[in-house]
C-alpha cells in the first residue's frame, strides 16, 4: 500500500510540474502579449506633430518638385494614420493627403512661377503651427 501511495504522490508531483511548465511556456506569454499590446494611436498631439521640408529648392519649370512632409503624432510620438492633412500657400491651391501607418503625409509640388512660397499645414483642421518655405527658381 505504501508503494502505491508513493507512486501516486510522484505522479501527482510530475503532473503538477507539467501543468506549471505548460502555464509558464504557453499561457502566461499569451496573456502578457494580449495585456501589453498597444492600442492604435488615434488622438493627435499638435505640439508633438511636425511639418518639415524634404526638398525645398526646385526649378520653376513645372516639372521639378519640392517636397514637404507632415507627421501627425500622438503624445507618445507614435504616428497616427488616416488623418486628413492640408497644405496651403501655393496660391489658391489646397493640397490634401491622408497620413499613412507612420502618421506621415508627403506632398510634392511643382511650379512654373519663380518665387518663394510660405506653406502652412493643418491636421484635421488644426494648424500645425510652423511655416515651411519652398523656393522655385530658374
Amino acid at each position: 500500500m505504501k508503494i502505491n501511495k508513493l507512486y501516486l504522490n510522484i505522479g501527482l508531483i510530475v503532473l503538477g510540474l507539467g501543468l506549471i511548465f505548460f502555464m509558464a511556456v504557453y499561457v502566461v506569454p499569451q496573456v502578457l502579449v494580449t495585456m501589453t499590446r498597444a492600442a492604435p494611436a488615434t488622438k493627435i498631439s499638435i505640439t508633438d506633430s511636425y511639418f518639415i521640408g524634404g526638398k525645398l529648392l526646385a526649378a520653376a519649370d513645372g516639372k521639378d518638385d519640392c517636397v514637404v512632409n507632415v507627421f501627425a503624432l500622438d503624445s507618445n510620438g507614435k504616428g497616427v494614420k488616416d488623418k486628413s492633412v492640408e497644405v496651403t500657400g501655393m496660391g489658391e491651391q489646397v493640397l490634401t493627403e491622408t497620413t499613412d501607418t507612420n502618421g506621415k503625409a508627403s506632398f510634392k509640388m511643382v511650379s512654373s512661377t519663380e518665387g518663394q512660397f510660405k506653406l502652412t499645414a493643418m491636421i484635421d483642421g488644426v494648424p500645425v503651427g510652423k511655416v515651411v518655405v519652398v523656393t522655385f527658381r530658374n
